[in-house]
């Protein structure tokens, strides 16, 4: 079905649309038009996703210095999966109609969700999978495994992405979680990397909330982003829940144990260190004395120098900055974990706000 919203052609992949459907594309136009801001709600199962898809791509389509990009936030990954259905039946439609458009949309989830890696998708959580993976694809993991010539130690899938990946485009197409792993089975690429590259390309791209409200993450994954982007909030009344869960910290027991586990392989790390720091210090001061001692000799003057012992204390003091700077940040961790431990009650969590860390309350549930 084609439609004429507020003089734009707009393709519908379906016979039928509810008066609801065109004012809410209309408001939308209008909005777009404007530059600025909206804020539209219909009931649920009335089609908006859909809606707001057919509008916008084919306003990008007639305006595309305008608008490049499209980011769709959605906040599960059956939601993901729901919207890019639906744009599939959108391109599906265009292709039908005769409609040349070259358009690439692609949604992005985290690693535990794209990775093909055989022994890292057998883990359960997130953390775990991230942590697999950050230990083959860190690029001083890579290259000390590089210099041994060890590349059992590295994924397959990022060393072929990385060697070859960047160059090659995604074709025009709408990928979801599925496409894009039988992408990367077909060309042994990382689907997650693979999918944070074409993010450049795509001209849509859907995830969730927290890639783009989170900080953290933000940072990293949509920085790039360009101005004149479309952002849409799906289901905008969580958007102040997940502000609040990614500015807060959440705390349990096993996690403190776990800190305190790390804090202690930190401290040996760190121990190691200093004590081959001054066995290298010690080494050359009793070359230097060795040295000076057979000149001594040469001159018949071997009674003046002594072979004398280099004091602790100066051993202490020779001990690098950044060593003592570690032993003070781990000291200072090893205190501040064992006061939330004492916060911290019998089978309860402890979610520490950031306005409320910083002064000091904190709320028990």
């Amino acid at each position: 079905m084609k439609l004429n919203v507020g003089g734009l052609l707009v393709h519908f992949p379906y016979d039928y649309i509810y008066p609801e459907q065109f004012s809410y594309m209309l408001e939308l136009k209008n909005g777009l038009d404007a530059k600025g801001h909206c804020v539209l709600e219909m009931p649920s199962g009335t089609g908006k996703t859909v809606s707001l898809l057919s509008l916008i791509v084919a306003y990008m389509n007639a305006n595309p210095s305008d608008v490049t990009k499209l980011i769709y936030c959605s906040r599960t990954i059956p939601e993901i999966e729901k919207v890019m259905e639906e744009l599939k039946k959108l391109l599906a439609y265009y292709e039908k109609v005769g409609e040349e458009i070259k358009f690439v949309g692609l949604c992005l989830s985290s690693r535990k969700n794209l990775c093909l890696h055989p022994e890292v998708v057998k883990e359960r959580e997130g953390k775990a999978v991230d942590a697999k993976c950050h230990s083959m694809t860190a690029s001083y993991v890579r290259d000390k495994n590089l210099q041994n010539r060890d590349s059992t130690q590295l994924c397959e899938f990022y060393e072929k992405f990385d060697s070859s990946g960047r160059d090659d485009a995604l074709p025009t197409g709408s990928y979801n979680l599925d496409d894009l792993k039988a992408l990367g089975r077909e060309k042994t690429y990382c689907p997650y990397f693979m999918a944070r590259w074409a993010m450049k390309q795509a001209n849509f791209i859907v995830y969730s909330y927290h890639y783009l409200l989170d900080p953290k993450i933000a940072e990293v994954v949509s920085k790039d982003i360009a101005q004149n982007s479309v952002v849409v909030f799906d289901e905008a009344h969580n958007i102040d829940n997940i502000c609040i869960d990614s500015m807060s910290v959440k705390i349990n027991k096993r996690l403190l144990e776990r800190c305190i586990q790390s804090i202690s392989l930190l401290e040996t790390e760190i121990s190691t260190l200093k004590q081959a720091d001054s066995e290298r210090l010690r080494t050359e001061y009793e070359r230097l004395v060795e040295g000076l001692r057979q000149a001594q000799e040469a001159r018949d003057n071997a009674e003046i120098l002594a072979n004398p012992v280099l004091p602790d204390h100066v051993l202490q003091e020779a001990v690098p900055g950044n060593i003592r700077k570690g032993e003070h940040f781990v000291a200072f961790m090893r205190r501040f974990v064992e006061y939330m431990k004492t916060r911290l009650r019998v089978q309860h969590v402890v979610q520490e706000s950031p306005a409320g860390f910083l002064s000091g309350k904190n709320f028990i549930y």
